[in-house]
């Protein structure tokens, strides 16, 4: 009996081991969702097996020498806008008008009464007729006529707010303002200067710590020319939400009592997927526990060796032209002086 209940109380501490996997990894291995592929970014797949990890492919060695940083910067948004699409019918277009500033009021008296410091603006997006057909019939025919029936107003209302905690607030008074359709929060930083500055810091010293690694392999860096090349690239998490379906699609119990199977509607689950730090030299707060805005500098330096001078030929010196001449001595003892032309 012992015996039985160990065996249980094992296999019940492996299904909760491995529930710890997610619905998403469940169905990430038969590629039966999309985004199943996530599969084939694992670095040490083709360790276990998993045939679709890249191979390992040794560097080539070239007579030039690369310098290629990745760096990647977690920051929590400094201020947040969720953005809220309110959509409003009437029979005239003053009914819809005040409808419409009902709820809004409705949304800032519930979230001022809260000690919401946030901002209110509106964005108008379309004020439009609604109409319907009117037919109108005569002897031998029938005429259809467009005939103004009410009006439509859309507007978008921007809430600003600076902690996360009162995104909760505005949900629960959007939603007893019938405000539903919730269409974007957008992420903001304030010091972003501050912290591309940081990590271009971050990137100088692994620099000179790729600089000190060739020195010591024997290379002179001052033998070398450099060209380089670097960008920027901002990311906000609304950018990486991915979405897969939780639910099965086959009933056991159904087919086991001959019964038909009632279709059900699946609801699509999303999650937040930031970008891996696969391939990064340097990672900043690399462990987050809520969605993040992802800062990113790439840096690429290329070395190559400086052309070798040539040292100028000396010149030769000049031949020096001869100019012979002869010496006439008479009797009597005066000397005469004559040039030999040189022809």
């Amino acid at each position: 009996m012992k015996t039985i209940i160990t065996s249980i109380l094992l296999f019940a501490v492996l299904v909760t081991n491995a529930q710890h996997m997610g619905n998403f990894n469940n169905m990430a291995e038969d590629m039966s969702i999309s985004r199943a592929n996530i599969v084939t970014s694992m670095v040490n797949g083709a360790a276990y097996g998993n045939p679709y990890a890249p191979q390992y492919v040794a560097p080539q060695p070239s007579n030039m020498l690369h310098i290629n940083l990745r760096s990647l910067y977690n920051v929590e948004a400094t201020d947040y806008t969720a953005v809220f699409n309110i959509v409003q019918v009437g029979k005239t277009a003053e009914e819809t008008t005040q409808l419409m500033n009902d709820k809004i009021d409705l949304i800032k008296e519930e979230l001022r009464a809260q000690g919401f410091q946030g901002q209110f603006a509106l964005d108008m997006i379309s004020f439009v007729p609604q109409y319907e057909i009117e037919v109108t019939k005569k002897l031998f025919s029938k005429t259809y006529t467009e005939v103004p029936v009410g009006f439509e107003l859309q507007q978008n209302l921007l809430i600003s707010y600076r902690k996360d905690s009162e995104f909760q607030k505005i949900l629960t008074a959007c939603g007893k303002a019938e405000v539903y359709n919730l269409v974007k929060v957008d992420y903001y930083v304030k010091n972003l200067e501050e912290v591309y500055e940081d990590l271009q810091n971050k990137l100088l010293a692994e620099v000179a710590k790729k600089k000190l690694y060739y020195k010591e392999l024997g290379f002179d860096m001052s033998d070398y020319n450099v060209m380089m090349a670097d960008k920027k690239y901002y990311h906000t998490p609304k950018d990486f939400y991915k979405s897969y379906l939780a639910a099965e699609n086959v009933s056991m119990e159904a087919l086991k009592n001959q019964k038909s199977v009632t279709t059900v509607r699946k609801p699509t689950s999303y999650y937040y997927d930031p970008i891996p730090y696969n391939g990064y030299d340097v990672v900043v707060n690399a462990s987050i526990t809520k969605p993040v805005i992802q800062l990113g500098m790439d840096l690429s330096l290329q070395y190559t060796l400086k052309p070798v001078e040539k040292k100028p030929e000396p010149k030769p010196e000049p031949v020096k032209i001869p100019n012979p001449k002869v010496y006439v001595v008479s009797p009597s003892g005066p000397i005469d002086i004559k040039e030999i032309p040189n022809n």
